[in-house]
């Protein structure tokens, strides 16, 4: 089959890998009908996510057609068509059954190495380095799906393959990280980030009963779908000081809930944001912290700091006194997608968002080389790339 893989830093290629084969009775083959570049692969294709190997095959947003399945997989059968979820869950472990699906003990067959890093691992995840498992990715044209009788979910005829996509991750993801900010009604929300998860952290922040949101970004193109797509007030943090603007619009107070939606590798024009940049080109510092560090210093005293933007190793000069100091709650971590999957289907089907309209860039899985430098380097307005492994269904 034809599949995206990693070459090293700033390298993939799109070339032949071996067909994945049914090896559990839990599992299940995928034809993938459509797959998308998400943010968190920038991080593999800069090297920033350890653990990754020559050959791996990318990718963890992903949607298709049920083409096998063993036989210990009851619910689904040849022909379904269907979303996966991107961290893989047994549904039998104490974190599974309580819906935290995300942090499933039993998926991560390199767990270990995960547990010398941060205490602890978390599940197994599609595309995402041999710390979390080695599982070949979605950015291919079949996919062995593990326990296949938890993860997949059957969609809606009224759902596109386009649409179903985003299922996988990044809507989820925006979701949770506005449900994490406990919104209250009239709440304001400072988000950092107008990339797709920002984008729909906004919206989901007005379902959750924001009156007002505040986007944070410089590209002109992620502002301008923050104010079309997702309604939101727009801040331009190269135009403005961020600090004083949020103070001015919430009348010195700060925002209720911040979201950071940027994460390990953040930009920004200030004095903090340019040591970041020269410890990480040094290889002294793992993530660069300006929007944490922003975030913390803009939420109002006793607010919510929610961040669903990926971080991956040890902060520097995190003004943790100041989140002391005021109070800050801290909600973070990797989605639940099998919670929300359903409810955001329903909405997509009720008209309430349509997520491809974030879609800047179509094309086959030849176009990933292009697509990944384009989506990296913020150019041709490019906001979301999205590869058909067959074509256009």
């Amino acid at each position: 089959m034809r599949a995206v893989t990693w070459c090293g830093s700033g390298s993939i290629q799109v070339g032949w890998a071996p067909d994945p084969k049914i090896l559990n009775a839990r599992d299940a083959i995928i034809r993938v009908k459509a797959t998308a570049i998400c943010g968190s692969d920038l991080h593999l294709y800069g090297g920033c996510i350890p653990g990754m190997q020559r050959g791996d095959i990318l990718g963890h947003e992903f949607m298709g057609e049920v083409v096998e399945v063993g036989g210990l997989v009851k619910n689904l059968a040849v022909g379904d068509r269907v979303v996966v979820p991107f961290a893989i869950a047994c549904g039998n472990c104490y974190f599974c059954q309580k819906g935290q699906w995300s942090l499933c003990d039993n998926t991560n067959p390199n767990a270990k190495i995960l547990e010398k890093m941060y205490g602890q691992s978390g599940a197994g995840l599609f595309g995402y380095s041999h710390l979390y498992g080695g599982y070949a990715g979605g950015q291919s044209e079949f996919v062995r799906v593990p326990y296949a009788d938890i993860g997949p979910k059957k969609l809606s005829p009224g759902v596109t393959d386009d649409q179903a996509v985003f299922l996988a991750d990044v809507l989820p993801t925006g979701y949770m990280a506005a449900e994490n900010c406990n919104i209250e009604k009239g709440d304001t929300v400072a988000v950092w980030g107008c990339g797709p998860v920002g984008l729909f952290a906004i919206k989901s922040a007005f379902w959750l009963g924001a009156e007002r949101v505040i986007a944070i970004d410089r590209f002109p193109e992620r502002l301008r779908l923050a104010e079309t797509f997702a309604h939101a007030e727009t801040l331009d943090y190269s135009q403005e000081n961020v600090f004083e603007r949020l103070m001015e619009i919430t009348h010195g107070r700060g925002p209720d809930s911040c979201i950071d939606a940027v994460g390990m590798e953040a930009h920004g024009t200030s004095l903090d944001a340019r040591y970041d940049r020269v410890k990480h080109a040094m290889y002294l510092a793992t993530d660069r912290l300006h929007v944490l560090r922003q975030a913390i210093y803009c939420c109002r005293k006793g607010g919510t700091l929610s961040v669903p933007g990926v971080y991956g190793g040890f902060l520097d000069k995190v003004p943790f006194g100041a989140a002391f100091a005021k109070g800050l709650r801290f909600a973070m971590g990797q989605t639940h997608v099998h919670r929300y999957i359903q409810p955001l289907m329903e909405r997509i089907e009720r008209g309430e968002v349509d997520p491809t309209e974030i879609v800047s860039h179509r094309g086959r899985l030849d176009d990933a080389p292009r697509f990944y430098q384009t989506f990296r380097d913020k150019q041709e307005n490019c906001t979301k790339c999205i590869m058909h492994p067959f074509g256009n269904s």
